[in-house]
């Protein structure tokens, strides 16, 4: 158990204590604890993949752990903001991203199970919606103005800039799949 495991275990371990500390009112500074916590969270996603490659510690484990902790923490974040404001606004980029995760993730298993998984591979857009993302739910989450910075606006933003990158991105996983889920298995 290396310290880029440990890392995403930590990431995955905050998501009982966001929950909490999302729906516990702390003195009127739940927002501030609550971000702060989110974005530790955010923090260590890049920390462990970092870290990994740098003392070349990266393992099977790890591999699918980083993956399962970003999408766990990104949905739960997602669906602690619909319910707080619901509303067609929230619910549309919220089912897409979480819908693709799914999408992908079935895609991934099935692509692994017929020995192409090498075919999906984590593309560089992948990267930029989950930066989106995370920094989206991050000014989401902290819904107050900062000065005259319309936080939840640019957090509606993001989320929206994160969902068109979300399809983007599974377009191209799919695109890359084709040719093995149209292929016929009696061949």
């Amino acid at each position: 158990m290396n310290l880029p495991t440990k890392l995403t275990l930590l990431r995955i371990g905050i998501i009982p204590f966001f929950i909490v500390l999302f729906y516990v009112p702390v003195f009127g500074i739940s927002n501030y604890l609550l971000t702060a916590l989110y974005i530790l969270a955010s923090i260590t996603d890049w920390f462990d993949g970092y870290l990994a490659r740098k003392w070349d510690q990266e393992s099977h484990f790890g591999a699918f752990l980083d993956p399962v902790a970003d999408k766990l923490l990104v949905g739960v974040a997602l669906v602690l903001l619909v319910s707080k404001h619901p509303g067609f606004l929230l619910a549309i980029p919220a089912a897409v991203i979480i819908g693709r995760e799914i999408t992908i993730s079935a895609l991934r298993e099935w692509m692994a199970n017929i020995g192409s998984q090498t075919r999906v591979a984590v593309s560089i857009i992948g990267k930029f919606k989950t930066a989106a993302q995370m920094l989206a739910v991050c000014f989401l989450l902290f819904e107050e103005p900062i000065g005259r910075f319309p936080t939840m606006l640019i957090g509606y933003l993001l989320l929206y800039a994160s969902a068109g990158l979300t399809l983007w991105s599974m377009f191209l996983y799919l695109h890359a799949a084709w040719p093995s889920l149209t292929r016929d298995r009696s061949a």
